[in-house]
């Protein structure tokens, strides 16, 4: 199927009844996805209609935020101060951080529902009743159905904490694309881009959404984050980063794994050797690119994570980051999150395993790619095992 860039565009326009896009910051990247889609990907049938759907939706979406923002200009007024950003690495905990950061009622997380229908912005008495929550949940549900297996691998709720790529896909510099299709000529474009623009448009999408009356310190979670530090702190200057650290060996069966299972949503191909090859390289990218951003701003707030110790102790992780910001984790917070992690059981959507022999994945050669990463900073090693 051939997927053009103008007809999305136009598609998008005719839904909304909008012109104004705010920029044309999107359109290159959204040309070589859609050049990307049409020679690389191998989509199956639903994936030829849902990926034209998800352009199609987050063109209309930037095009309402840029609506509202024009129509209320107080808007370019609200500060975002202090954001706590987690940054990675993939597969590493991200989402049980962010799940425990969104427990204290002093934070705004950025929630999966709002992130692709942002306008009207929520207010607190629609925040968690509004009707856009049930559309998405819907369309999770069809999703879910076609693959069962994504419900275990990768669960968010449609009223839960979302990664920021949710955003960042509306300047078509995210890898939401990649995770929902093999895209290596847009993948290659998108590591090389630059990003301030799609920051940009972070930003004022947050904006946005906090001008409904929802506020608080924002608590952001992305693994993609790790890859354009520069052009994050440009826009965040005083975001709290929290990066988090896992065995490569399991990081990068288990990131296999999943783009493997979301990706067979929408391809019928055996994409098994491209995805091994691309994501083991995205872990390395990933780790140099926050050791160059460390080197750079050696006075940048940040705060190191091991998997294992938030997997064994999740409310002593926390009480260490907490620290490490100069606060500390009591009353309210302390309270929700012991709550979440005694009813979130890890595994309650089934169990998932992953071997890195399935992808063509040498243990022992990424272990001794990574060695000096491991070392550095004193990861322990797991066995591979269902996790």
């Amino acid at each position: 199927m051939l997927m053009n860039s103008d007809r999305f565009v136009a598609a998008a326009r005719a839904q909304t009844g909008l012109e104004d896009f705010g920029s044309d910051s999107f359109r290159e990247g959204l040309a070589i996805l859609c050049e990307s889609l049409s020679s690389e990907a191998k989509l199956n049938p639903f994936g030829e209609k849902a990926l034209p759907g998800a352009i199609v939706s987050s063109l209309a979406n930037r095009l309402r935020i840029v609506d509202w923002v024009k129509r209320h200009p107080g808007i370019s007024e609200e500060r975002i101060e202090a954001p706590v950003i987690v940054v990675g690495l993939f597969r590493a905990g991200t989402t049980l951080l962010s799940y425990l950061l969104e427990k204290d009622e002093r934070h705004r997380p950025l929630l999966r529902w709002e992130a692709g229908a942002s306008v009207p912005p929520p207010t607190p008495e629609t925040l968690r009743s509004d009707p856009r929550i049930d559309a998405t949940r819907a369309a999770t549900a069809m999703v879910d159905q076609i693959n069962p297996r994504i419900r275990i691998v990768q669960s968010e709720e449609p009223d839960g904490p979302t990664e920021c790529i949710a955003l960042l896909n509306q300047d078509f510099k995210s890898l939401l694309w990649e995770a929902m299709a093999n895209v290596p000529a847009y993948g290659e474009w998108l590591f090389a881009a630059d990003h301030r623009s799609a920051y940009a448009y972070h930003k004022r999408a947050l904006q946005t959404l906090q001008s409904g009356g929802v506020r608080g310190r924002w608590s952001l979670k992305s693994p993609s984050h790790a890859l354009h530090l520069d052009a994050l702190g440009a826009v965040y200057p005083d975001a709290r980063l929290v990066v988090l650290h896992r065995d490569p060996v399991v990081l990068c069966a288990s990131v296999c794994s999943l783009i493997t299972t979301l990706t067979r949503t929408f391809s019928d191909a055996d994409h098994r050797s491209y995805i091994a090859d691309h994501w083991t390289e995205m872990l390395a990218r990933s780790i140099a690119a926050i050791d160059s951003f460390r080197e750079a701003h050696p006075h940048q707030r940040i705060v190191d994570v091991r998997y294992a110790d938030l997997a064994t102790d999740p409310i002593g992780t926390m009480r260490r980051v907490y620290a490490a910001f100069g606060e500390e984790l009591e009353g309210q917070a302390l309270a929700a999150m012991r709550a979440h992690v005694d009813s979130h059981p890890k595994g309650r959507f089934g169990r998932h395993g992953y071997d890195p022999q399935e992808f063509g994945l040498d243990a022992g050669a990424i272990a001794e790619r990574f060695r000096s990463y491991v070392e550095r900073y004193d990861i322990p090693l797991e066995t591979l095992r269902e996790h």
